[in-house]
């Protein structure tokens, strides 16, 4: 399909060693559109870094099929690459250049002239707020500029398809809501951004759509709202009333559009997906019985709790 910017099909990885046979990538089947800021989120260990290297050529699959850009990763790497930005996980930057020199360099490795290449290179720095840094060397800069100087550079050729692994990893706050207003400034020029994060709120504030990966395999893909309404997860009602919540329990889970209803800590909690409507029936359910309502509590299902639901919540290291 024309607006399919990365596909892949069964996807897998496999490593063998004196330990025995690991499976970093076991199946994976993802469709990424054009223009969209696409997320990969998934604790450490589920297979994104090795996703991330597949897809820009850097490791080869063991099996299944990708193609970026229209171009096999296998049989066509060199498309792909002209195709392609990279930000990678970790500082790779030639810490002996300054940074307007980082940039110039790739894109004179990418093929501009080198007017041009001197030209882009002022550009970006100078959109990416650094046009006074751009004589400093790297060492000489802050973890967020250098960050900023690595997304400049895999954008000096005019990629169509941006891709970061864990951009904002060790990041200060500030630096990291800082660096998601760039990269949504890229997707709204109309580049295609796949991001593999395992931060929750980064994927819930950036992405337009995320697969949630774990094990090496898509558990669950689409917008956030999607991802909510895959999964049997309800919003939950926590009411408090003056007086014993027991009395209407038992009323409570009868009513339509309610999964189950309890008392707990002497409120009333109630499941369902459709909160509004049954929130209304509840507060006039306890007036009728003499439960004045004295408090209420919302909470609805995020990506965390969708990802904790699909993932479990064992530490992994």
């Amino acid at each position: 399909m024309a607006d399919v910017a990365v596909e892949t099909s069964e996807l897998r990885k496999t490593y063998t060693n004196s330990s025995g046979v690991t499976e970093a990538v076991a199946g994976l089947t993802l469709r990424v559109r054009e223009g969209e800021l696409f997320g990969l989120l998934g604790p450490n260990g589920a297979g994104k870094t090795t996703t991330i290297g597949m897809l820009t050529t850097r490791i080869a699959p063991t099996g299944g099929t990708a193609r970026v850009g229209g171009a096999d990763v296998v049989r066509d790497p060199i498309a792909v690459k002209r195709r392609i930005g990279v930000v990678a996980q970790y500082n790779n930057l030639d810490r002996q250049l300054t940074a307007h020199e980082n940039l110039e360099f790739r894109g004179r490795y990418a093929g501009l002239p080198a007017r041009e290449a001197r030209r882009r290179a002022t550009e970006l720095l100078e959109r990416f707020g650094l046009g006074s840094r751009a004589k400093a060397k790297i060492n000489e800069m802050s973890g967020g500029q250098a960050q900023r100087v690595m997304i400049a550079r895999a954008l000096m050729h005019r990629p169509d398809i941006l891709f970061l692994d864990e951009p904002t990893s060790g990041l200060d706050p500030q630096t990291r809501v800082n660096l998601w207003d760039t990269l949504r400034e890229i997707r709204d020029g109309g580049q295609t951004v796949v991001l593999s994060t395992h931060y929750m709120e980064e994927a819930e504030e950036l992405c337009d759509r995320v697969a949630i990966v774990d094990h090496g395999t898509v558990l669950a893909c689409g917008t956030l709202a999607e991802l909510k309404a895959s999964t049997s997860l309800r919003t939950v009602l926590t009411l408090t009333y003056d007086g014993d919540p027991e009395k209407i329990v038992a009323q409570a889970g009868q009513l339509a559009g309610v999964a189950g209803a309890e008392v707990a800590d002497n409120r009333l909690r109630v499941f369902t997906p459709a909160p509004e409507g049954v929130l209304a029936v509840l507060v006039s359910m306890g007036q009728d019985a003499g439960l004045p309502l004295a408090d209420v509590r919302v909470v609805r299902p995020s990506l965390e709790t969708v990802f904790l639901a699909l993932t479990g919540r064992e530490y992994r290291d």
